[in-house]
């Protein structure tokens, strides 16, 4: 033990050495200088990347594999989860104001309020996707929610509809990021073993959405103008304010638990592919601490790959790593063979389907169920936000459905990624056939279940098939058409008309052409851990 401690002491911050003097009682893991067969790394990235990184990355796989699933990642997997919770509540958000903000502003095209949105949306998956692997995603991490409290707050004070839409651009810039950066920086902390929390995590997206419509039953079900109303003033309809208030407030918490009480560290494999190898293993040996092991780590474990090629790591050189992405360096490398190329175009095209078949119904909901409640003749506030929490309920168990089918032999990522997607395309088209608000309500139960399911194995199947140096890239590739086809949404909306039947028979037939394109990706990811 004391000559761990003697090797390794240089390694760590003067503040932290007192911490690391006395191991007594902790496990001590070795580290070699690969993975084993039950973590090893897809066939996706073989020959994809250059054979240095890719043998650091798959020692720095190996050493946190051996530190294994400890408190630190459990600790990251709740703080990750506020950035799940948060892509899928600001647009929930969106959708629950949509009806009574055009009734406040007598908007005639309530989806331009969407249209905002998805604008923002789309300038931050780019942003903080791409800006995540140039900059690093420790301060990405922890601005992005941020953002969206602030812009949160300050729209509850918006005086006109043109206001609102600006502040929905701008928080939307926060909400944008959550998913490209939150998915790089844990898959780069997580176990191979552990990979199917990818899916689990889907659990706070799912539960975002109760949230946010059990906070806005109350607050819209009784302080709102009905969906009938023929005048509607502020002082009327003050309970769409109150809402945004509050969920402003709930994610101002999220930033401050983030920021203040919880230090998220440089992903190792960033550092490793910026030249800084000795931060890198300076990281593993405090993940390690904070699991209470120790690693065996060494900076000699990374260097020794070096006589496979070379790492630019001169100063001269840190300058066009900072514009890389203008020769499109980590674009290139995600095309880099036929198979990889085959994965990523397909991979992008499922996110952009999905990406305009989702919002077009989703992001509606509401305003159909009121809506088609009036036509039924139950299209009060109350009941058409009651409804809404039911359908939120059902997404719960979706979630955990999806990250235990993803881990089915013989089934995996693609087979649960193909059956859900299409599924949710089968439940819009049957929603079509209700006749009252009972039944449109259970398709809707049906559709949001299946659409969980989906979402929870998308969003663990889509990083893990990216290598950590260019995952940033990739991530905010799929995002990027994900927002691209969503901003279309609104677009479609307005021109089809909420009040037909036209916008669902698009979004069923969308959903159902991506779950087709899915039997087609060329990888598995299940068992195999990420580079």
């Amino acid at each position: 033990m004391s000559q761990h401690v003697g090797e390794r002491e240089p390694l760590l911050p003067l503040e932290q050495k007192s911490e690391m003097e006395d191991h007594k009682g902790q496990e001590v893991v070795t580290t070699g200088p690969s993975l084993g067969e039950d973590v090893a790394a897809p066939p996706v990235i073989k020959g994809a990347i250059d054979p240095v990184y890719e043998a650091k990355a798959q020692t720095l796989n190996g050493a946190i594999q051996d530190i294994g699933m400890g408190w630190y990642q459990w600790q990251l997997f709740i703080v990750i989860g506020f950035g799940w919770a948060s892509d899928n509540m600001w647009p929930i958000v969106t959708s629950l104001i949509l009806d009574p903000v055009s009734l406040e502003f007598h908007q005639s095209n309530p989806p331009l309020l969407s249209l905002s949105q998805n604008i923002g949306l789309l300038f931050g998956a780019m942003f903080w996707g791409f800006g995540c692997d140039i900059f690093g995603r420790r301060w990405a991490f922890n601005l992005t929610i941020g953002i969206t409290a602030v812009f949160g707050l300050i729209a509850a004070g918006s005086p006109n509809f043109a206001a609102i839409g600006c502040f929905a651009a701008l928080w939307s810039v926060g909400v944008g990021g959550n998913l490209p950066v939150d998915s790089a920086i844990f898959l780069e902390f997580l176990p191979g073993t552990h990979q199917y929390l990818l899916t689990i995590l889907s659990v706070f997206w799912a539960f975002a959405q109760l949230i946010a419509t059990l906070i806005a039953w109350p607050l819209l079900g009784y302080h709102t103008c009905q969906a009938d109303a023929t005048s509607c003033t502020k002082s009327q309809n003050f309970g769409w304010r109150y809402f945004m208030i509050a969920m402003g407030g709930l994610a101002m918490i999220m930033f401050f638990i983030r920021f203040v009480c919880f230090t998220v560290y440089e992903s190792p494999k960033f550092l490793m592919g910026r030249g800084k190898d000795e931060d890198a293993v300076r990281v593993v040996h405090e993940v390690a601490r904070r699991n209470g092991k120790t690693s065996s780590l060494t900076i000699d474990d990374l260097k020794v790959h070096e006589g496979l090629g070379r790492q630019d790591i001169t100063a001269s050189a840190a300058l066009s790593r900072k514009l890389e992405k203008l020769n499109l360096t980590h674009v290139r490398a995600l095309f880099a063979n036929r198979r990889l190329a085959i994965s990523t175009t397909f991979i992008i095209t499922i996110w952009g389907l999905i990406g305009l078949g989702f919002p077009l119904y989703n992001a509606f909901l509401p305003y159909i169920q009121a809506q088609r409640g009036v036509t039924y003749g139950d299209g009060s506030t109350y009941i058409t936000y009651r409804n809404q929490i039911i359908i939120a309920v059902l997404g719960v168990p979706g979630a955990l459905v999806g990250g235990a089918l993803v881990e089915l032999p013989r089934f995996g990522r693609k087979g649960a990624l193909s059956m859900s997607t299409a599924l949710t395309g089968v439940f819009l088209f049957a929603s079509t056939t209700a006749t009252t608000s009972n039944g449109l309500l259970g398709w809707n139960c049906a559709y949001n279940f299946m659409a969980n399911i989906m979402y929870a194995v998308l969003y663990a199947y889509t990083p893990e098939i990216f290598p950590t140096k260019d995952r940033g890239t990739g991530n905010a590739l799929t995002a990027t058409a994900n927002r691209v086809f969503g901003i279309m949404a609104p677009i479609i909306a307005i021109a089809a008309n909420l009040n037909t039947a036209a916008p669902v028979y698009v979004s069923g037939a969308l959903f159902i052409a991506a779950g087709a394109l899915v039997t087609l990706l060329p990888f598995e990811s299940r068992g195999k851990a990420s580079l």
